[in-house]
């Protein structure tokens, strides 16, 4: 049900396909009153527009001359433009969700204005600061005015800034919600896995974008080696390769590397979540696929230094591994014994919360756009 709001009363402020997934049961929640604004950080007619159409949100607002720059002039770019457009027609409320350059550029435009600020998924900490996404998820907490942490564990770490508490909600994350929304349908998922030529819990599904793991020929190449090795070994490998990996694999001349895995463009998010579900095993460095793993009931070796999710980790779903013999032996282990781990995975509930995040959000949010942050403590 949408809150008592105007109409494009609260601006959402995004940039990439990641916060649009997870924060369309909000816009769905906020309906009219929303204002839907995209920075155009990660903007493509035909992807964005497939995932505007798939997800059923309005078309955006959208900036011009973000993308493709370098993270300080993607924030200042979409700063300036984000300010003149609050100027010209200012909302209620902005919100913003995660850690990306666009969340940073809608915080700091709404401070700016001293219009309040909502921050979805608030509190994540790496504790990793040569993560630009650590830096701008910690500036956006300590200017916000409501901060819905996703889980316990996010709370704590907002309090222990020393951050208001009445500013702090626990809510649960959209992602679980949005998971069991847009998973297809068991037929639907029957006929994608036939598509693939892979059984379920027979294969493994691998995604593999950061830089931390694309941008040397070392880290790459000993990622790709391991998962041929699993493919070698006779476990079919998907791989939906991003774009940054495909042409770091051309730069690297890696190439063979990639001969026996099963190869495709990048697949859209509900194919992903099908193909996901039936994985005897997840290989990725994403951080939302260590969110979707726990709802999906899934084992995720996570191919990064550090997470801001600990939660995957510390209920069983997930765990970290250095690129090469790390994450080759652990893969091997985890395959051995996948049907012992997916049935005690089935049975475990996800740290994410129930699935009605979206709902208190929405609510929280028309709050505070109508009255004063401090009155949301008897909400």
């Amino acid at each position: 049900m949408s809150p008592c709001l105007p109409p494009a009363s609260v601006a959402v402020v995004l940039g990439t396909r990641p916060e649009l997934v997870k924060l369309a049961p909000l816009i769905h929640e906020l309906g009219e009153a929303t204002r839907l604004v995209h920075t155009g950080q990660h903007w493509d007619e035909a992807m964005s527009g497939r995932f505007l159409r798939d997800l059923g949100l309005p078309r955006p607002e959208l900036l011009t001359g973000v993308g493709g720059r370098p993270r300080a002039g993607q924030i200042a770019q979409s700063l300036g433009q984000l300010d003149a457009a609050f100027a010209d027609d200012r909302p209620a409320a902005v919100v913003v969700q995660g850690d990306t350059n666009a969340t940073l550029a809608g915080a700091l435009a709404a401070n700016a204005r001293g219009i309040p600020l909502v921050h979805v998924e608030a509190g994540l900490r790496s504790f990793d600061r040569a993560m630009p996404e650590e830096h701008n998820r910690v500036m956006v907490d300590h200017v916000s005015d409501l901060l819905c942490a996703a889980t316990p564990e996010n709370a704590a770490n907002l309090r222990a800034e020393s951050l208001d508490g009445q500013r702090i909600a626990v809510t649960g994350n959209t992602v679980v919600e949005v998971v069991r929304h847009r998973l297809p349908d068991a037929p639907a998922r029957a006929a994608l896995l036939t598509r693939h030529g892979v059984a379920p819990d027979g294969y493994v599904l691998a995604t593999v974008h950061r830089p931390e793991n694309t941008d040397t020929p070392e880290a790459l190449g000993a990622v790709l080696a391991e998962l041929d090795r699993i493919a070698r070994a006779g476990t079919p490998v998907l791989f939906p390769m991003h774009p940054r990996t495909r042409a770091a694999v051309e730069r690297f001349a890696l190439d063979r590397l990639l001969d026996r895995l099963a190869v495709t463009e990048p697949v859209g998010y509900a194919e992903f979540l099908g193909l996901a579900r039936h994985a005897a095993l997840l290989v990725s460095d994403s951080g939302g696929v260590q969110e979707e793993c726990t709802v999906l009931g899934r084992p995720l070796l996570v191919v990064r230094r550090s997470t801001e999710r600990p939660e995957a980790v510390d209920a069983g779903f997930a765990a970290l591994v250095r690129p090469g013999a790390e994450l080759g032996g652990l893969a091997r282990a985890w395959l051995a014994d996948r049907t012992e781990r997916l049935a005690r995975l089935a049975a475990t509930p996800s740290p994410y919360g129930d699935g009605l995040a979206s709902a208190r959000i929405a609510r929280l949010t028309a709050e505070l756009a109508g009255r004063p942050v401090a009155a949301l403590a008897a909400a």
